[in-house]
């Protein structure tokens, strides 16, 4: 793959914003600029593990084209991803009197970019914003093709908007910092490109992986890039995944269920791998996929030790919850199988039996 540094994503056959790729945050202010950004106020909003790595540096950069800097703060964590958070980030941009023309910056994984972006999506009916994401798994999934929003309760994503940024500034770098467990949970969504989109990217992914492990600059920015280009071909498509957009959902009907009841405290990636290799089964037990793909898929996860499914869960309860998942539709839910790897389709047939069988197959993967 050729490394390349910018990606245009189009709503109706119209630029609307760009993704740059670059190994620091250098071009931030100049990319800020020819968005028509100076002089006006910037809210940054950021959590307690990114803001002592790298807000101070933020700031800095930026402190000669706006008017004024505020910074808010939340502790890390998908607990934050509340009304709550959106709320206090509200009183914030009301204190500081920030009108429709000002702008608010995420800076860090995709909590932050969520929250947000929601924020600016509602407040005055929509003010700029603009996404720095510091992870890998918001850089190549959750700061691309506009999906806002906050957990309600235990729900995930349950209230939030389609709300476009401005601009997405990737700083290949911030990886460097990224501990070990929350660049591989990353990875789990990376993966998952190549096995809905691009058989051939989920081969090179395996053939680089012990480059991508080591973190090692050019691979990383390679995979980056590619795995922008499937999320933005396909949001390009389909904005408001009205259809085929439900294919980046590959893994998440058990993901989410997984996530929901384990409290959040899994990280998404890891609970995306588990719903992957579920939704692998069952398009293995189907005739969809072969045993060798199959094997192929769990050999390429168990490479980076992804966490695995709990065995203090109950795997009725894990069926039971996908019930109250978002992307059910008219009380079916929206299961998404492989035809094979690199080929991803839409499957409201999936019964509960398949996914217990699944479940329950999951610790005897070796033995199939």
């Amino acid at each position: 793959m050729k490394i390349k540094n910018k990606l245009t994503i189009h709503y109706d056959q119209k630029p609307i914003y760009d993704i740059l790729l670059e190994n620091d945050f250098s071009k931030l202010k100049d990319a800020l600029i020819a968005l028509g950004y100076e002089k006006r106020k910037l809210l940054i909003v950021t959590e307690t593990n990114v803001a002592p790595l790298y807000l101070e540096e933020i700031k800095t950069l930026l402190t000669p084209i706006f008017r004024e800097i505020v910074c808010f703060t939340f502790q890390a964590g998908e607990q934050q991803k509340q009304l709550s958070t959106v709320s206090a980030i509200y009183t914030t941009l009301i204190e500081h009197q920030f009108d429709r023309k000002d702008v608010l910056l995420a800076l860090g994984g995709g909590v932050t970019g969520d929250l947000t972006g929601f924020t600016a999506s509602t407040y005055l009916r929509g003010v700029d914003f603009v996404q720095v994401p510091t992870s890998l798994l918001a850089q190549v999934d959750s700061s691309i093709g506009g999906k806002t929003g906050v957990d309600f309760d235990s729900y995930k994503n349950m209230v939030g908007a389609f709300y476009q940024p401005s601009l997405v500034y990737i700083n290949t770098g911030t990886l460097k910092t990224l501990p070990e467990h929350e660049f591989n949970s990353g990875l789990g969504e990376v993966i998952k490109h190549g096995l809905i989109k691009d058989k051939e990217y989920f081969s090179w992914i395996s053939k680089h992986r012990e480059e991508i492990a080591r973190r090692e600059p050019d691979v990383l920015k390679d995979m980056i890039y590619r795995s922008c280009e499937i999320k933005g071909d396909v949001v390009e498509r389909d904005p408001k995944e009205k259809g085929e957009r439900a294919l980046l959902n590959f893994g998440h009907t058990l993901g989410h269920s997984i996530e929901k009841l384990m409290n959040f405290s899994m990280l998404h990636g890891d609970c995306v791998v588990i719903g992957s290799e579920l939704a692998s089964l069952i398009s293995w037990k189907r005739g969809l996929i072969s045993k060798e793909e199959l094997e192929q898929i769990e050999e390429l996860f168990q490479y980076f030790h992804f966490d695995t499914l709990p065995a203090t869960l109950d795997y009725k309860e894990i069926v039971s919850a996908t019930k109250l998942d978002k992307k059910m539709d008219q009380g079916q839910i929206k299961f998404i199988l492989l035809h094979p790897i690199g080929n991803a389709k839409i499957d409201k047939t999936v019964t509960q039996e398949e996914m217990l069988w699944a479940l329950e197959s999951y610790k005897r993967l070796e033995n199939l």
